[in-house]
């Protein structure tokens, strides 16, 4: 089974891969992923060998704490407390108390220095023991309330798994312990009179330094807390779309009730304004329903009687009643959060690459702190200089640069997308779509419309008598190009006839009996392998195909009976599309069912580089292997259905036009829209994402290989240059501050390319929308469009 955790106590990626390595050797346990920025982790194990009170005992046992995750229908109730915000308060709390003692700390350890007026009682050698115990008395309501860090820096310690708390905590620990060292021996040289010893001692006192590393890294902390919690915005706004309350008929009345508890089957009422609760399909009335949230479609969607509606969609004008389909953890709200949440915990390579090296990096600083103080002393420095020395290398140090590096810019990369209605399920597919080289496109449904239609009929049996048999045969078919057929028959009053021994040929066409007689419709290949004569309409079909239309053959057992054109249109952003995957260097590559000259048709009218026409589906995920033979990064973009083969053995497989579909297994991302510009803001997306974690991995990199030879002394013997703990620690918080910052500048990615329609236009065209009742309680809705050409 699998199950969710919430965990406490993690600072640093050295605490998640502490926790993970816990959780990760305990017998039964398949697989672990613990998330850093949401403090949670998900586990998979046998349930017959374990169960989560397992887990929670051994994520305590590193030094942790661990709970089931509470799981309310992914929507936030009212009472729910947001655990960030709870952080941030109880940060603030500590970073005002340690700035409330720090000042007057800070005022007398370093005031006389400075000139500034002190009291007397704490001036002069005399007075050394008041001056050093007022201090530490100072010191200790920092300690206390920043105790957090020596608790989890300890305990993980003990465990023989240091993390950040562990840096801090041995650094200001052992500032704090050597002041009270001083205390002792200032005691010492008073008694004995022994001023040199006390004049010694009085001057090194560490307190401060303890007490500056505690608060300026809270205050980082807290920055850091603030900015990160920024990046799950998305997914809060996510939550946020759905009502929380639902009006449901039960026993013919109409009651409002919690959403958690709308049942399968309820009649649910929505009245203009609202929200729409849960996933259903419309029983009563109809109305133009908002689905941008979700699916970015800017103007509201008409739904009638039998249309499907999405929960977090907003009813704009009617009044309707719908029959609650999906509720709880299975609307389309619950399932975008839940791949949206996925996506931030996954890990992409670039991040498992700056884990191993966060692994070794607390112990490694640890050891350079201690080899620098021994070097220092063996050098004949004081013993104060050297721990000096010590201190300022573990403070400086900062594991939480590295850590945050990478999963910062994955959220808010995850849900920029999920913004722009673009369904990320995996880091690793974020990182791998910025390497792409290769771009394959299914014809029917993702550059085209999808929805054909009949645009010539040629016939040797006359217009209806053909229509009639095509529409017969083509009704119980599923085929794309039918429906044009049944529609074109239904729209001139043609009557459907019974057809037996109905018989779909795969890529190639169907048959079935009419009245007693066989009757074949399809593609010229089945004609062939029928050795049915098509010579008299084989120019006008190559014609029609020219054009970029299907021509679809009928004949019965002995002879052709005419052709059928049917067209399946170019949507408006396709060619701006294929441009723009052209201008990033990116090969575009076709793949089609249909015809040879109908595919060169349209790769003529969008000056697409290569087309494999005529393929059946399974020699799609072929022709994918065959392009990464050549050594190519495939992205394939398909509808997701009778792509799934290509889609799953692709690099990225792209499901195009999900809409309410948004868990298709085989794609690695899903467009909401039916827009193929949303394919080249994903890769835009990534390329962003990618340049954001590699100047983060830099900087962090960049300033630890500065920061530890700093602090350690090794410019001090030519240069003099020696790092005081505080600056250490000042330094440390900014870089973790300067990551998460840099990361957020995420937010403002905009797509280069957009769909033609202008906001402007959009907006417009929102605004009116009119509903105007008529006489006989009919509405009437005037919609005025601008920038049609």
């Amino acid at each position: 089974m699998k199950e969710k955790f919430d965990v406490t106590g993690m600072t640093c990626s050295a605490c998640s891969l502490s926790v993970e390595k816990a959780v990760e050797k305990m017998p039964g346990v398949k697989s672990v992923n613990v998330n850093l920025l949401a403090n949670s982790m998900s586990v998979e194990f046998d349930d017959e060998a374990m169960d989560s009170r397992d887990v929670i005992k051994a994520v305590s046992d590193a030094g942790y704490g661990a709970s089931v995750h509470s799981k309310t229908g992914q929507v936030k109730s009212e009472s729910q407390v947001n655990p960030v915000e709870e952080e941030i308060k109880e940060m603030k709390f500590r970073v005002i108390v340690s700035f409330i003692f720090l000042i007057p700390l800070m005022y007398i350890s370093m005031g006389g220095m400075m000139g500034l007026p002190v009291p007397s009682w704490i001036v002069g050698l005399e007075n050394a023991l008041t001056y050093a115990f007022l201090q530490f008395l100072l010191t200790l309501p920092v300690i206390y309330v920043n105790r957090k860090y020596y608790q989890v820096g300890f305990k993980t310690l003990w465990h023989r798994s240091p993390n950040m708390d562990s840096l801090i905590a041995v650094g200001s620990g052992a500032g704090l312990v050597y002041g009270i060292f001083a205390i002792f021996r200032i005691g010492y040289g008073l008694g004995h009179g022994d001023m040199g010893l006390v004049a010694n001692y009085a001057h090194d006192l560490y307190f401060e330094s303890a007490a500056m590393i505690l608060a300026l890294i809270t205050m980082g902390k807290l920055l850091e807390t603030r900015a990160k919690g920024r990046t799950s915005e998305a997914i809060s706004k996510l939550m946020d779309l759905a009502p929380k309350v639902a009006t449901v008929v039960r026993d013919g009345l109409e009651v409002e009730i919690p959403i958690e508890e709308v049942v399968q089957g309820d009649i649910v009422v929505v009245r203009p304004g609202q929200s729409v609760p849960v996933d259903g399909l419309i029983v009563e009335g109809s109305s133009a329903v908002d689905q941008s949230a979700l699916t970015g479609e800017s103007i509201p969607v008409e739904k009638n009687v039998g249309d499907r509606v999405i929960s977090a969609t907003i009813n704009k004008t009617g009044f309707f009643k719908f029959q609650a389909e999906k509720v709880g953890d299975d609307t389309t709200l619950s399932q975008i959060i839940q791949l949206v949440e996925e996506a931030s915990a996954s890990k992409a390579p670039i991040a498992k690459m700056a884990d191993k090296i966060a692994a070794i990096f607390v112990p490694a600083v640890m050891s350079i702190a201690l080899i620098s103080t021994i070097v220092w002393l063996l050098l004949g420095h004081t013993f104060e200089f050297a721990m000096s020395i010590g201190i300022a290398v573990l403070v400086i140090s900062c594991p939480c640069a590295l850590g945050l590096a990478t999963p910062v810019a994955i959220m808010v990369g995850t849900g920029k997308g999920a913004s722009h209605g673009i369904l990320i399920k995996s880091a690793e597919t974020l990182e791998t779509l910025h390497k792409i080289d290769t771009v394959v496109l299914d014809k029917t449904g993702t550059i085209t419309e999808g929805e054909p239609v009949v645009t010539d009929i040629l016939s040797d049996v006359g217009e209806k008598e053909l229509l009639q048999i095509a529409a017969s045969l083509e009704k119980p078919s599923e085929h794309p190009l039918a429906e044009a057929i049944v529609k074109r028959a239904a729209e001139e009053g043609v009557s459907h006839k019974e057809v037996g021994n109905f018989d779909a040929i795969s890529g190639r066409g169907i048959e079935g009996t009419i009245d007693g007689k066989l009757y074949l419709a399809g593609n010229l290949a089945l004609m062939e392998e029928r050795l049915v004569d098509v010579s008299s309409y084989r120019d006008t079909s190559d014609s029609f195909a020219r054009q970029g239309k299907t021509p679809l053959y009928f004949a019965d057992e002995k002879k052709i009976l005419g052709v059928i054109a049917v067209a399946d249109v170019v949507k408006p952003t396709s060619r701006q599309a294929i441009d723009a995957f052209k201008s990033m260097g990116i090969d575009v590559v076709m793949l089609t069912g249909d015809n040879a000259i109908t595919a060169e048709a349209i790769r003529e009218e969008l000056h697409i580089d290569r087309v494999v026409a005529e393929v059946m589906p399974q020699d799609k995920e072929e022709e994918i292997r065959n392009i990464q033979a050549l050594g190519k990064t495939v992205a394939m973009v398909g509808d997701g259905i009778n792509d799934a083969p290509a889609l799953a053995r692709a690099d990225v497989g792209v499901a195009i036009g999900a809409g309410t579909d948004v868990a298709i297994e085989s794609a690695d991302i899903v467009l909401m829209k039916s827009d193929l510009l949303d394919a080249v803001t994903a890769v835009e997306l990534s390329k962003a994402t990618i340049k954001n974690i590699k100047e983060n991995l830099f900087w962090a990199f960049f300033y630890n290989t500065l920061g530890i030879p700093l602090a350690a002394g090794v410019f001090y013997s030519a240069l003099g240059w020696k790092l005081s703990p505080m600056f250490g620690a000042a330094a440390m918080s900014m870089s973790s501050v300067f990551v998460v910052t840099n990361a957020l500048r995420l937010k403002l990615f905009k797509p280069k390319y957009e769909s033609p329609a202008s906001s402007e236009d959009i907006a417009s065209a929102k605004k009116s929308i009119e509903a105007e009742p008529e006489d006989d309680g009919s509405i009437k809705k005037v919609i005025d469009i601008k920038g049609m050409s």
